[in-house]
């Protein structure tokens, strides 16, 4: 029948489980400290979407004996894409107006994937994980959600058809064995891939297939006629499953609580939420009347949120982004008021584009009109992005922004050598500086954070009778202790091999001089005080004096990114004190201390501490002098580092003429030691 609309009947508590979704997600992006785990939301959403499409899909099939794919299609189109394309436009020309050019091109990228449902892809594809510290600055993360389920709705209608034929019972028992395989093949292949290649577990939507299948079962199992008395015969299951609504709801709420970017997600974590999703949409499937939480959910407050949770989803986390770009802070006050405002734009994105179009009836009359139509507009908003993508870059090329640009790539000469296999490998790569037969050899060895000290390290060590060696892996802590590596989705292991294999090379070497560090890594005080410990314990007695560097102190915003956003923007725009922040780090003296006391334990152990020659006074600037202090928001530029190195010297004690930073031997070279 053309153009009729197939509806489920009105549920309430699923509107409550949409708002308990949505705000857990918001909530998590906000930074709210004991809700860490609030992206959990997300499976949530899934389980719905998987219950309430395959409900609506098995109707029409059940009644008219097959199904309009067009207009199965036009109906998602009309509800999810115009309130999209409008998001897409309005964070597009603020981030044009707020970003730097740099910023803009990542962003035009994704929001030009996004235009085509696609970013899941993008985002899988990409050097960066979801948990990734750099993907926190991509405006069209969350987008990806919405690929994986428009991906979700392309397939699955075609799959359902195939499986429930025109056999009625027997194509629902066919169905149920159906989404059964679906479940264990997704579920085998998020669980292998978990470890093996996280991103695509997380994003891909395949390896997502079985959130939907949880939410599709539970129709099959609970809603379809006769189906509650197959499974549970039982005269008090129904009152079993309305008690088991509280304990499923708790499920959701323990794991956006206790989970955390530390773990490998989805894997076997994200059953949690999902069988707590499907407990509590079973449990209201099988109760007469909303009692207990689902009385909680049916709650009004909570299905207005579920009712706005689509576009409150959409407005979030551009709006907290944003807003942090334009005031450079971070406080709680200031993210709360963000996402005050993104609540805002969600009730005028629902009530002017959501609900008008939402039940506009002429789209099913021209299905494939409408379909083509879409097409249309996503195509165009997809050379929109490609346009801003091209006009960021012309904009890199003026002389301020390329300054800025350059910045980004002033890192030491060690990673242009290799010296740093990052987590490809445990392979110890020693780079060597200096005559090989000098009588006295230096040593710096650690994380990128000790990395950027190479320039100043190499100054002050350039005199006669030394050389210097660099063993550096990224990410890697000088602390015996296990470590998730949420970039990489695993425990990086490749650290902890390799951390041991430059502690044989250096018990071989027997340097003068060691520098060792790292950055401020979320070890617990036990964890910091024995893995220092332990390392230091093997290196003391095979090494003259061991200094160890306290990490410098961190921007809360990207360096070259703030100043080229003000240099762009208008002179009443830009703030003067912008690109400026305290020093102050509460985490930071915490593992200063404790790696005080490990160190405490060894005579010839000390540590050195240069943070008030790269935050005077206590104050960070991403700019001093006309010079770019920090490549990013946490590592200091080549440039800068090198002009410490007089600074250096003196703490490390040598003399005048060795701060001099006067040329004495060669141009640094890289020597294979093995």
């Amino acid at each position: 029948m053309k153009g009729h609309e197939y509806r489920l009947g009105y549920r309430a508590d699923l509107e409550g489980l949409r708002a308990v979704a949505i705000l857990l997600v918001v909530a998590t992006h906000a930074g709210v400290p004991w809700l860490r785990g609030g992206f959990v939301g997300v499976d949530v959403f899934f389980v719905l979407s998987g219950f309430l499409i395959t409900g609506l899909l098995v109707q029409e099939v059940s009644t008219t004996g097959g199904l309009r794919f067009a207009d199965f299609y036009v109906r998602r189109l009309r509800r999810l894409l115009p309130a999209l394309l409008v998001m897409l436009l309005v964070v597009g020309l603020l981030a044009a107006f707020l970003l730097a050019p740099a910023e803009q091109r990542e962003q035009s990228s994704a929001a030009a994937m996004a235009a085509l449902w696609m970013s899941n892809i993008h985002f899988a594809f990409a050097e960066l994980g979801y948990f990734a510290p750099d993907t926190e600055t991509n405006l069209f993360l969350h987008t990806w959600s919405l690929g994986v389920e428009e991906q979700f709705y392309l397939i699955w209608p075609a799959l359902l058809v195939w499986l429930l034929g025109r056999d009625g019972e027997r194509g629902i028992r066919r169905l149920k064995i159906g989404m059964l395989v679906v479940l264990i093949v997704s579920l085998a292949s998020c669980l292998l891939l978990s470890y093996e290649a996280p991103k695509l577990s997380f994003y891909m939507m395949p390896m997502r297939a079985w959130q939907f299948a949880v939410g599709a079962l539970v129709w099959l199992c609970f809603k379809q006629p006769r189906a509650s008395l197959d499974m549970f015969p039982h005269e008090f299951a129904p009152s079993w499953l309305r008690a088991a609504g509280w304990l499923s709801l708790v499920l959701i709420l323990l794991a956006a609580s206790l989970f955390g970017t530390d773990i490998p997600y989805p894997g076997l974590y994200a059953l949690v939420p999902t069988l707590g999703a499907a407990g509590v949409i079973a449990a209201g499937s099988v109760s007469p009347r909303p009692v207990g939480v689902l009385r909680l959910l049916s709650w009004r407050p909570m299905r207005w949120l579920g009712a706005i949770s689509y576009s409150w989803y959409l407005w979030h986390w551009p709006m907290l982004l944003l807003g942090h770009a334009l005031t450079g802070s971070d406080v709680p006050v200031y993210r709360a008021t963000w996402v005050l405002l993104s609540l805002a734009l969600a009730c005028v994105s629902f009530w002017c584009i959501e609900m008008p179009l939402r039940y506009r009836r002429e789209w099913l009359r021209r299905s494939g009109m409408a379909i083509f139509g879409a097409l249309v507009l996503m195509l165009f908003a997809n050379s929109l992005c490609v346009r801003w993508y091209n006009i960021a870059s012309a904009r890199m090329n003026s002389p301020v922004m390329q300054k800025y640009a350059a910045a980004h790539g002033d890192a030491p000469a060690i990673y242009a050598m290799g010296c740093d296999d990052w987590y490809y490998s445990d392979r110890v790569r020693v780079c060597a500086f200096g005559p090989a037969d000098a009588t006295h050899t230096a040593v710096l060895m650690g994380d990128s954070h000790v990395g950027q000290w190479f320039p100043a390290v190499a100054k002050a060590f350039d005199r006669p009778g030394w050389r210097l060696l660099v063993l550096t892996k990224s990410s890697c802590a000088m602390v015996d202790a296990p470590f998730f590596y949420a970039r990489i989705g695993k425990e990086y292991t490749v650290c902890a091999a390799w951390r041991e294999h430059a502690l044989e090379k250096l018990a071989e070497l027997k340097p003068n001089v060691l520098l060792m560090g790292n950055a401020k890594y979320g070890f617990t005080k036990e964890q910091w005080i024995t893995g220092i410990a332990s390392v230091l314990g093997k290196l003391s007695p095979v090494t003259g004096h061991i200094y160890v560097l306290r990490d410098t102190p961190h921007l809360p915003f990207d360096g070259p990114d703030c100043l080229a956003e003000h240099a762009g923007r208008p002179a009443w725009f830009s703030l003067q004190y912008a690109c400026r922040a305290s020093a102050a780090d509460q985490n930071g003296d915490a593992v200063f201390r404790w790696q005080q006391l490990a160190a405490a334990r060894f005579v010839n152990v000390s540590m050195l501490d240069l943070n008030s020659s790269v935050c005077p006074e206590n104050i960070c600037s991403a700019e001093r002098q006309g010079q770019v202090v920090f490549r990013d928001s946490q590592h200091l530029t080549g440039s800068f580092a090198a002009s410490l190195g007089s600074v250096m010297a003196l703490k490390l004690g040598m003399n005048a003429a060795a701060a001099t930073g006067k040329v004495v031997f060669s141009a640094p070279r890289k020597e294979a030691l093995h």
